[in-house]
């Protein structure tokens, strides 16, 4: 049995962490991850989709290159202009190897209500705002914007893991 397969997620963040711990089993029988904080290049809020996947690009390439692992990984959460003239809550990730392949994946999109939308368009976080959305439910990190709009029926923990582990099979199925 060989080593195992290093990962190396460019942020400390427990949701991310659990996301991507969700998903290493599935594709590793053996793997060990490592946690570093890396600046994303993007906004605090990013808006759209290539700048919100750009910082999840830019946090696993860094991840990546400054431990050395065999796949780092950067996700990265923003609001894109959508159908119908709506805005949706994204999440991207991306996994970039030792031979700075890169796999990205996308989670499912959510619209958000008009109030959000105008405090986001005068410079708030969507971060910021997960009390308000969840009116008197309480509000937890691993919920994120769609447990506080779903009444806890999702999380956030579940979208970050659908993008990682799309990300992943992206770069191993064109591998």
């Amino acid at each position: 049995m060989g080593a195992p397969v290093r990962l190396a997620l460019g942020s400390m963040s427990p949701v991310k962490r659990a996301a991507v711990e969700r998903i290493a089993p599935q594709l590793f029988s053996e793997w060990q991850l490592e946690t570093l904080e890396v600046p994303s290049g993007v906004p605090r809020q990013p808006w759209g989709d290539e700048e919100t996947a750009r910082g999840a690009w830019e946090r696993a390439r860094q991840a990546q290159k400054l431990t050395g692992a065999d796949y780092g990984i950067g996700i990265e959460s923003g609001v894109v202009e959508g159908p119908l003239g709506r805005v949706y809550a994204v999440s991207w990730a991306v996994v970039v190897d030792r031979r700075a392949r890169l796999g990205v994946g996308g989670a499912e999109r959510f619209p958000l209500p008009d109030v959000a939308v105008e405090r986001l368009r005068a410079g708030e976080e969507l971060g910021r705002l997960l009390e308000m959305l969840a009116g008197n439910e309480e509000t937890r990190p691993e919920l994120g914007a769609v447990g506080a709009l779903t009444g806890g029926r999702r999380n956030r923990v579940d979208l970050l893991a659908v993008a990682v582990l799309h990300a992943f099979m992206d770069l191993l199925k064109r591998s």
